[in-house]
């Protein structure tokens, strides 16, 4: 099999180091860029063409596990650029849910805040401390005053995580519900590009 490069966000890596794993695809390598450039999504197409650009030579494909992630389009015409595929969807959020039903779930409440395992894991560092709750509780209704409820889309759920993201949702002040996805579109992606089908949406 050709060696193959997944660049993936940080938030990924967890998923895609099991699916390698588990499907036995001793020939795909990851790279991760901090999660925390969501933060500064201008960031993420500057980082990834970097990431590109540094390891071209040294693999035979290329692919980006990064949903367009807030960039307005600018991380795909860099990827149309440097002629990479990523996976389809805006953000993880929709390839682990399913188009189909994220869109339901969109519909359901507009102002849905989504928590992941991985972001869940890191709410403290993440959300709390990433964006400045810690040091100006003022903040929260700045940033979360359009948001009505959260929204767990769980990979590996257990009572634990379940009961941890609920008390995210209470400390936010926002309903809570939880859906579980699994590895979802996440794992159809990779599995197309395993078999040197690419899955380019522009």
């Amino acid at each position: 099999m050709p060696r193959t490069l997944i660049i993936a966000c940080g938030a990924l890596a967890r998923e895609i180091v099991a699916l390698r794993k588990l499907n036995d695809w001793p020939h795909m390598d990851v790279q991760c860029l901090p999660a925390e450039l969501h933060n500064r999504p201008e960031k993420i197409p500057t980082a990834v063409r970097a990431k590109i650009q540094a390891n071209r030579g040294d693999y035979e494909s290329i692919f980006v596990a990064y949903g367009d992630c807030g960039t307005g389009g600018l991380l795909d015409s860099v990827l149309q650029e440097e002629q990479v595929e990523r996976i389809p969807g805006a953000h993880c959020y929709e390839f682990f849910a399913g188009s189909a039903a994220f869109e339901a779930l969109t519909e359901q409440e507009l102002g849905t805040f989504y928590l992941t395992d991985f972001l869940l894991e890191h709410f403290d560092r993440l959300v709390i401390r990433g964006l400045g709750l810690d040091r100006h509780p003022s903040l929260l209704a700045t940033l979360f005053g359009n948001y009505r409820k959260l929204v767990y889309l769980a990979q590996l759920p257990d009572s634990q995580r379940i009961s941890d993201a609920r008390a995210a949702a209470e400390r936010l002040g926002l309903e809570f519900d939880y859906l579980v996805t699994g590895y979802g579109d996440l794992a159809h992606s990779l599995k197309v590009v395993n078999q040197g089908k690419m899955v380019w949406q522009s």
